[in-house]
């Protein structure tokens, strides 16, 4: 593709899906000059709304599925960015694709728990119903991809099906089948109906629940039936308290993140709050793109309304007056949801100006990511919803110095939002009684794997992962656990001896493991673990955003150095995996590079993988 402005029109299709977005031009677009051009949005030049590139290419994306060069040069002279870095942002996202394809694309999950489930045999079932991967059917109608993780674990194998067009389409199918999925691939409108959020919660109903009491019990798309089981009380108490109040409960409670890194959130809302600069401004991470992670997705779709109420909490104790939900962009489902959430919210004074008369303004809007597991990072998003490429920054400074658009910004994750709301209705002391010392609540736990039950679980910190397996069912009958992944792909393999484990932060750090963001993989004796650990060796490869030198060039010779242990190479090998490992670790900007090494380290060391060097049997 030519990156320079060029005289090529968009179709009339294009042209109607950005300016839908950005509003008409202020003049009939000729090609030309691409000064003064103004969106219909606010009245602001479209030069200071960079931040709307990446919606611009969904928008197109969405209508014609794919991202021509007219398309693009017309989304840069609205946007006045250079074409250069358009293209580099259109090309970042595996959701986005400058190159022509059909509309209606099938992305079937390869990662860790459908692999565990069988993906690899649906993926040979579809190159005979779809044709090979990545090349439109015999008609040209549909395209099929491997894709890393769809946050559909607890019904792997899953496959998610989008359909281009003026109304798009989505599909979800798992368990999948090749049927099933070459069935939503040609009419995507009649697959069927995805399971409620409540299917994927085995304790739905069970007395005890505090995140998940809601789900299943309350209609998700209903803001009476949210009231009426509790909800805004949170709010209406956080105006009572005043924004010192707030984050004074929520440092008693000793709440801390639940992304992974447990840094406690009160003291990252109190050192937002005491920036001098503003606009301060809120950030909702609703991009669980970890393996294996899918608890977010399901609060989303099964309680939307306390993703909002939460976020309005968290922005009034901080001084917010913009928030943004950064919403994982294989979520369709979620994304209609909390849509309507904040349209309701809105209708009814719970967002907006003056909110319930307490003269605090506060307004949500929602991005949606483009397929990358880097903009997980709380500064990647930054960048992605500025209009950059969703690379992370070097730190210092922080986000709450400077965050996006360079201001104060307080960055939580879904979970660790929602928390707040039992916080402010039961109190610090009822909520810091419940788990740990070091780990106080409860947590969501994503269970999946070769397990009988998969799903969301909800326990308080310090039940031990013997506990939770037991709650599962444990491994089908007839078969033996082998291994569990905590933390995802970034986390740590632990043995069948170890499930005396407590389940806290502090416990799994004591046991040489990490608890992560709540992932939790059993994985029987009839799984390959070597291509388990491939598999995440391609994950991090893949999903590197090239910045850093560690992680760029380290996640490559790790895949490499584990493809020759696989053969049957020698201990060679496993010291240069160290070398590499300790490189990423130690030099990568962010916590991708920093963590890609951990789960082949643990199998080498805890499972004894390539320790015989007989093609990565474990000894």
């Amino acid at each position: 593709m030519d990156l320079r402005f060029r005289d090529v029109a968009p179709t009339e299709e294009e042209r109607e899906a950005v300016d839908v977005l950005l509003g008409p031009p202020s003049s009939a677009w000729d090609g030309g000059v691409r000064d003064d051009i103004r969106t219909a949005r606010g009245g602001h030049e479209a030069r200071e709304r960079r931040d709307l590139l990446l919606p611009a290419l969904h928008a197109v994306n969405d209508r014609v599925g794919w991202i021509s060069e007219g398309a693009l040069d017309y989304i840069c002279r609205r946007l006045t960015v250079a074409p250069a870095e358009a293209y580099g942002v259109a090309t970042f996202y595996a959701l986005l694709s400058v190159e022509p394809r059909p509309r209606r694309v099938v992305h079937v999950c390869t990662d860790l728990a459908c692999r565990a489930q069988g993906s690899e045999e649906l993926c040979r079932a579809l190159d005979g119903s779809l044709g090979p991967h990545g090349r439109p059917d015999g008609d040209g109608d549909v395209v099929w991809h491997h894709s890393p993780c769809l946050g559909l674990c607890e019904r792997a194998p899953a496959a998610l099906v989008l359909e281009a067009g003026e109304c798009p389409r989505t599909a979800v199918v798992g368990p999948a089948t090749a049927e099933a999925v070459t069935r939503a691939a040609a009419a995507p409108d009649r697959a069927g109906d995805e399971p409620p959020a409540r299917a994927a919660v085995p304790q739905a109903g069970q007395d005890g629940l505090v995140l998940l009491r809601r789900v299943g019990a309350v209609d998700p798309a209903s803001l009476d039936d949210y009231r009426a089981a509790g909800g805004y009380r949170a709010l209406r108490r956080a105006f009572a308290l005043g924004p010192a109040a707030i984050i004074r409960e929520v440092l008693d409670a000793g709440l801390v993140g639940r992304g992974g890194a447990a840094f406690p959130t009160g003291r990252k809302w109190d050192a937002t709050a005491r920036q001098p600069d503003h606009p301060h401004y809120l950030v909702c991470n609703a991009d669980e793109s970890e393996p294996g992670t899918f608890k977010d997705r399901v609060v989303m779709e099964g309680d939307p309304f306390a993703v909002i109420e939460a976020m309005t909490v968290a922005a009034y104790a901080t001084g917010c007056r913009r928030g943004f939900l950064y919403l994982r962009g294989e979520y369709p489902r979620a994304l209609w949801l909390l849509t309507n959430a904040v349209e309701r919210a809105r209708e009814r004074n719970l967002l907006g100006a003056d909110i319930l008369g307490s003269g605090f303004d506060f307004d949500v809007e929602i991005r949606r990511g483009g397929g990358a597991y880097i903009c997980g990072e709380e500064t990647a998003i930054f960048n992605s919803i500025e209009g950059y490429r969703g690379e992370p920054r070097s730190k210092p400074p922080f986000p709450v110095e400077k965050g996006l658009f360079g201001k104060p910004t307080v960055v939580n994750n879904v979970e660790t939002l929602v928390n707040v709301l039992p916080i402010l209705t039961g109190g610090a002391a009822a909520y810091a009684a419940v788990g740990t010392g070091g780990s106080t609540g409860t947590k969501l736990f994503c269970l999946s794997g070769t397990v009988r039950r998969p799903g969301i679980y909800e326990l308080p910190f310090g039940a031990t992962l013997r506990e939770l397996l037991t709650l599962a069912g444990g491994v089908p009958e007839g078969r033996r656990l082998r291994a569990v992944l905590l933390g995802g792909a970034a986390g740590s393999f632990v043995r069948p001896g170890e499930l005396d484990i407590p389940l806290t932060f502090e416990g799994t750090r004591a046991a040489g493991a990490s608890l992560g963001s709540g992932v939790v993989l059993a994985l029987d004796d009839s799984v390959d673990l070597t291509g388990v650990l491939l598999r995440i060796a391609a994950f991090f490869r893949d999903e590197s955003c090239g910045q850093c030198v560690p992680c760029r060039v380290g996640t490559v010779r790790q895949e490499e150095a584990l493809h020759r242990l696989a053969r049957g190479s020698g201990a060679a090998d496993v010291a240069l995996l160290r070398d590499v490992g300790r490189a990423m670790r130690d030099a990568s900007i962010c916590g991708l590079g920093q963590t890609a090494w951990n789960a082949v380290e643990s199998a080498i060391d805890r499972l004894g993988v390539f320790a015989d060097g007989e093609k990565g049997r474990a000894s």
